[in-house]
């Protein structure tokens, strides 16, 4: 049987390019080579794609994908993560790993996660949205009205509206980058203005007490879910530094919740995935609340870290599908199939 040529993008222009180049190096490692012939492809933070092993620029990159008989895009964030490269894949008519244009996009956007999370009915923790334009901010309500306010003002509404503390994200930011606790009104002003470095669109939520659990998703019709993992952050939230830089976070897998939630979870994260148009794979975030076992929706991760120790891979080997086969799996899906 004649091998495949695969291409794997890695790299990119986005806040999160050392978590695609960390996710790329394990992927590569651990592919059959027996069944593929790889192309490693970096794109680096100025734009530009490389031959990986070769140190070749890419002078015609068009002719370059040709050539793959799939794709695998181990990028995160903007340009990787938000549909432009999948819309870059389907002009060219190349299979590829991962939800398309659409579930990409909206995955990518806080904003418009949680307005289709809303649309089914997914439990979520109250929030806030606002955008800057130039130097302004816009305060933008649940009708998308909006009004230009100062930012004092802004967050005065935002603490009425929704109390202290808060987090403060960008709309469009992975990987926690940007992403802010704040306690008081100072610091919630503080936190909008770093926040809008990263985006012009930005979503301010209710802080709920509750433990973080994660499942992961994988297949095109046919969805299979995970066992569960919980998130055990060494710090107040899981920000950037918890996640990559603090030893002490880990993740807790199987996560040590009753039987009927663990059901739950995984039911709503299929429906979530659904929900966004997903294909593929995708890692579904949810909070549990620990007074009432209240599940909420937090996120969808339409291309998740896929280094052998992140949450995604983990969740599939505790769930008996190690990580060699389940890159088999994920790269089937693009093709339009599974073993599912």
């Amino acid at each position: 049987m004649a091998k495949e040529n695969l291409g794997v993008i890695f790299g990119g222009m986005s806040t999160e390019s050392e978590v695609s180049e960390a996710s790329a190096k394990s992927v590569l490692a651990n592919l059959n080579k027996e069944k593929y012939n790889i192309y490693p492809i970096y794109i680096s933070k100025d734009g530009n794609w490389w031959k990986y092993e070769e140190k070749e620029k890419i002078e015609n990159i068009v002719e370059y994908l040709k050539q793959m008989d799939v794709v695998f895009p181990v990028l995160h964030g903007l340009y990787g993560e938000d549909g432009t490269i999948q819309g870059l894949l389907e002009l060219l008519k190349i299979p590829y790993v991962g939800c398309g244009i659409l579930a990409s996009s909206v995955g990518m956007d806080k904003v418009y996660t949680k307005i289709i999370f809303e649309k089914a009915g997914l439990k979520q923790a109250k929030y806030e949205y606002i955008r800057k334009y130039k130097e302004k901010y816009i305060y933008v309500d649940k009708q998308f009205n909006e009004k230009e306010m100062p930012l004092k003002e802004i967050s005065e509404k935002i603490v009425k509206k929704l109390g202290l503390p808060v987090f403060v994200k960008p709309s469009r930011s992975g990987s926690s980058v940007g992403i802010n606790k704040a306690c008081t009104q100072e610091e919630l002003e503080k936190n909008i203005e770093e926040a809008s470095q990263f985006d012009n669109k930005i979503i301010i939520e209710e802080q709920i007490e509750a433990r973080e659990i994660e499942c992961a998703v994988l297949g095109n019709e046919e969805i299979k879910a995970s066992i569960l993992g919980e998130v055990k952050s060494a710090e107040s939230f899981y920000s950037y530094s918890a996640k990559y830089q603090n030893k002490a976070s880990f993740t807790e897998i199987p996560a040590d919740i009753p039987q009927e939630i663990s059901d739950e979870i995984r039911k709503l994260a299929v429906k979530a995935f659904k929900a966004i148009d997903g294909k593929g794979l995708s890692r579904v975030d949810f909070f549990v609340d620990k007074s009432t076992s209240e599940i909420y929706i937090n996120e969808i991760n339409t291309l998740p870290g896929f280094t052998e120790i992140s949450m995604y891979p983990q969740l599939f080997a505790a769930s008996g599908i190690n990580y060699k086969d389940l890159l088999d799996e994920i790269i089937e899906t693009a093709k339009g199939g599974s073993s599912f």
